[in-house]
């Protein structure tokens, strides 16, 4: 990053972002609220030619049910490749409870403030895990590749999709003469969409340092304070989760899988290559490791093993 990671640009940027935190609508919205925005970020994808979504049917949004609640703050649950009766998908939101406290109802709304749930949304559903799932359900995979899934595709898809739709323009004014407000709420996108990363990254280090470096829940709960700024409870529900999911290091390294294999396929296709042809193609072969898929859409055998 320019002007580098010296004392005082680190300073100034974590400033920034608890600013940014504490000054953006801290709400979680309902899920009514959250069907209407669905609608947009399916317009976006396909007004920008993004991805093919291969069906209209919406999947449910309703609060998380109560035994899941303790470590997940959104989450799809999408129905399994044999199921014929139950085909709804549910997308899942977390909101406060009543018995919280209201300084613990703040600090869980201050990591989730209404940009936040805007790429939470693009992460579940459009055109993250639940796209993902319907290009699933229609392609010409075995049965057996629908059900067994690499850890670092699914979630690595979705994270990556954050940044590929802030990237695309989402959140961008629209007029050729932005004005003001426009341009800081544009801003608070992006910036919204890099928390997220560092979320990521820092789960990254968290699921390491608990497995391998006897990291302690304090430590890992101070970890995500310092280091992604997390007000004390929603800190501690990322290092728990550390305990029982290391893999969640995957939704980075996934990320960055994909942002390399779309490198080199870019390269490779020159003046025919376009984004919807590629996420096409991505997701065409069920939820396979990327490497396997770099055999699949690389004709060059010396790039297969670049992986990152």
């Amino acid at each position: 990053m320019r002007g580098g990671w010296n004392g005082k640009n680190f300073r100034r940027r974590r400033s920034i972002l608890l600013w940014a935190k504490k000054n953006s609508d801290a709400c979680w919205p309902k899920p009514n609220w959250s069907i209407f925005r669905h609608k947009k970020f399916s317009r976006s994808v396909w007004r920008n030619h993004l991805v093919t979504i291969p069906s209209d049917v919406r999947a449910k949004v309703k609060e998380t049910p109560q035994y899941l609640r303790a470590t997940s703050f959104a989450s799809m649950d999408t129905p399994g490749p044999f199921e014929r009766r139950a085909t709804e998908a549910y997308y899942y939101v977390t909101p406060t409870e009543n018995d919280w406290p209201d300084k613990q109802k703040q600090e869980w709304l201050t990591a989730f403030n209404y940009y936040t749930s805007d790429i939470v949304s693009i992460h579940e559903a459009y055109p993250g895990h639940y796209v993902q799932f319907l290009h699933l359900n229609v392609s010409l995979v075995s049965k057996i590749e629908k059900i067994f899934g690499s850890y670092a595709f699914i979630e690595g898809w979705a994270h990556y999709c954050e940044k590929m739709m802030i990237d695309e323009g989402y959140g961008n004014p629209t007029g050729t003469a932005p004005s003001e407000d426009d341009t800081k709420r544009a801003a608070k996108y992006r910036m919204a969409q890099a928390d997220e990363a560092l979320l990521r990254l820092c789960r990254l280090c968290v699921s390491i340092k608990i497995h391998t470096q006897n990291m302690s829940i304090e430590d890992a709960t101070k970890f995500f304070q310092d280091n992604c700024y997390y007000e004390e409870k929603p800190a501690r529900t990322e290092a728990m989760r550390s305990t029982f999911d290391p893999g969640y290091l995957n939704y980075t390294l996934g990320k960055l899988q994909i942002l390399k294999l779309r490198d080199d396929y870019k390269a490779q296709q020159g003046d025919a290559f376009s984004l919807q042809k590629f996420h096409n193609e991505l997701l065409n072969h069920g939820m396979p490791p990327i490497r396997l898929l770099r055999e699949i859409m690389l004709k060059d055998k010396t790039k297969w093993d670049e992986v990152l």
